[in-house]
């Protein structure tokens, strides 16, 4: 199982973490980040040869891209277009990731999927290993909680995302099962080719390395 990480965020850790992972999602200066950060984030990935994945969002740097927007499918291609374009110009792109509300939102809305892969082409698109409908890439979550429905526990409850023991316990549970326990004590089946750390979150900075040691004795 592959190691990913949404950086250029505006977190600070991007040189951090870097050298422990074997994917890298850039935001593309829509709900965070900029020119600058995008480069330099490309820079570190190229330094430690990590796959660099494009991180578009919806365009609302004041909720960090965490709501979704009221907007056309055309509105949605474009954003995400003109995002990926903006980081393929400083290099090759590997893959798509979409951020927050718009990686949500194209599991629940048919036309936000297809504006996306309209968008995205022939890039592999990553998205949620519950909901594995062709997807490029399958992903798990090391911190975050799910619900028995494999949905997210909203980030606005409590507990939604979880603390370095928690983080290290999910991790081994899905490298040795390929299961996570849910919120509500639950076992939930998920077949993932790649698990995500978030940048910010500092529970999953802290345990990078432990993460990275149990992926590799895995």
């Amino acid at each position: 199982m592959k190691l990913n990480c949404d950086l250029a965020e505006g977190a600070g850790c991007e040189a951090a973490l870097m050298p422990y992972l074997d994917q890298v999602n850039i935001a593309c200066g829509a709900h965070a980040g900029g020119l600058e950060l995008m480069r330099t984030t490309v820079a570190l990935a190229r330094q430690h040869d990590v796959s660099i994945g494009a991180h578009p969002g919806y365009p609302d740097r004041e909720h960090f891209g965490r709501e979704s927007l009221a907007a056309t499918p055309d509105e949605i291609q474009g954003w995400v277009a003109e995002q990926i374009e903006r980081l393929a110009a400083m290099g090759p792109v590997d893959y798509v990731k979409p951020h927050g509300a718009l990686y949500h939102d194209m599991l629940q809305q048919p036309t936000v999927k297809q504006a996306i892969h309209h968008a995205i082409g022939a890039l592999p698109l990553m998205g949620p290993a519950p909901f594995d409908e062709g997807f490029g890439w399958s992903e798990a979550f090391a911190d975050r909680r799910y619900q028995t429905d494999g949905t997210l526990v909203p980030r606005s409850e409590a507990g939604a995302v979880l603390d370095e023991t928690e983080t290290l316990a999910q991790v081994r549970q899905l490298v040795a099962n390929g299961t996570v326990t849910t919120a509500s004590g639950d076992t939930l089946a998920l077949a993932a080719t790649t698990m995500c750390v978030h940048g910010d979150n500092p529970a999953g900075v802290q345990s990078i390395l432990a993460i990275r040691e149990i992926l590799d004795a895995g």
